[in-house]
């Protein structure tokens, strides 16, 4: 190896070890109110996905990571590649110390309205939490209906590792719900678009109407007689 090359190697070393620095301080800043309640007992980050689309569930999901653990790269699901999504899905079933799913179906969100689902989905996921948590972190809302202390935080999945989890593992399932639907339903591009108002989701249900799983109250627009 030439002296230039070595350098290059030692640049790069330190390229990613500052990189590694900085992500290390990054997620520690993102445990300020896991801190902040730790007396109140296992903390669940809670979160959902799915509140937007024309078709499918709306998700929610419940976690509770170990406080002596650091699951880097955390943030809010938005904001990661699908690839990495999928990488911090395993990581996070591996690590935690409990995680929780519920969900509710289009005819469901048809019938009381997707916020009312939204909740109840939530409900569902802090009840599926086995141990059960003694605190809650919201990302945004106050869920009704709770009996523990909870805490709403505005834009949550990017402030608080625990909620940027929930907001993944929410993600991640009801992303591959949508894949399974899309065999099923192949015409409207579910795989890609995962049931969103896209140009080409929109188009396929002018040309060949509503399928089981999409959401009425959603689609009236177009279909007012539904």
């Amino acid at each position: 190896m030439t002296e230039r090359q070595l350098q290059r190697l030692l640049e790069k070393e330190e390229k990613a070890r500052a990189k590694l620095e900085k992500e290390i301080a990054r997620t520690e800043s993102l445990m300020v109110y896991e801190r902040r309640f730790a007396e109140k007992g296992r903390i669940a980050g809670i979160d959902e996905v799915g509140r937007g689309p024309l078709s499918g569930p709306v998700v929610a999901c419940a976690v509770i990571l170990p406080p002596d653990e650091r699951i880097l790269y955390l943030n809010d699901s938005k904001k990661l590649s699908e690839k990495k999504r999928e990488e911090l899905y395993d990581v996070i079933l591996e690590k935690a110390v409990a995680v929780g799913l519920g969900m509710e179906s289009p005819e469901v969100i048809d019938e009381i309205n997707i916020l009312q689902a939204t909740y109840s989905a939530m409900r569902k996921a802090i009840g599926a939490l086995d141990p059960p948590a003694g605190f809650l972190l919201n990302d945004a809302v106050m869920i009704p209906g709770v009996s523990l202390p909870q805490c709403p935080i505005v834009h949550g999945d990017a402030k608080s590792v625990s909620i940027a989890a929930a907001s993944i593992v929410a993600k991640v399932t009801r992303d591959r719900l949508m894949e399974d639907y899309d065999r099923i339903y192949p015409e409207y591009g579910f795989a890609r678009n995962k049931g969103y108002g896209t140009a080409e989701h929109i188009e396929a249900l002018k040309r060949c109407g509503p399928c089981p799983i999409h959401r009425r109250s959603f689609i009236r627009k177009w279909f007012p007689d539904l």
